[in-house]
């Protein structure tokens, strides 16, 4: 199948500006220094529920090694904690904390406060609209 030059440009154009649109929300929020690792951990966590740490690594496609230290400096910030896994004795299960749980739910906060802030700073009504129709079709792309 031969790509037409509008899909290729739109391709790009959405990748690029998505991508944009990602480095700004996270420098909105950073209200602590999390590597883009941690803040996936914790994010992924309070979507999944507890994990082991090799259940985690293995999410998030790095090493063990790698997850440990990511999983140790969150525990020093007093965003996750291990626990006893009920279920095997030899594992322990990371979980979110109360913390870490305000901490994102901070985040998302002020992500979205900023982002539409923006959008009712720099689009008029019909621009808006026209963002929401597009993303409800970039949406159905992702469901293919």
């Amino acid at each position: 199948m031969e790509i037409s030059e509008s899909a290729a440009l739109a391709a790009s154009e959405v990748r690029v500006t998505f991508g944009r649109l990602r480095r700004r929300l996270r420098a909105v929020a950073s209200t602590t220094d999390l590597t883009p690792s941690q803040e996936s951990v914790v994010s992924r966590l309070d979507k999944t529920g507890p994990a082991s740490a090799s259940d985690l690594a293995v999410a998030e496609r790095v090493r063990p090694q790698s997850m440990a230290a990511t999983v140790a400096a969150l525990v020093e910030l007093g965003f996750v904690e291990r626990t006893p896994d009920p279920g095997d004795g030899r594992k322990q299960l990371i979980s979110l904390t109360t913390a870490g749980a305000d901490r994102l739910q901070g985040d998302r906060q002020v992500r979205q406060e900023w982002l539409a802030t923006t959008l009712q700073e720099r689009c008029t009504e019909a621009q808006r609209q026209t963002v929401i129709e597009a993303l409800a079709l970039l949406d159905e792309v992702t469901q293919a």
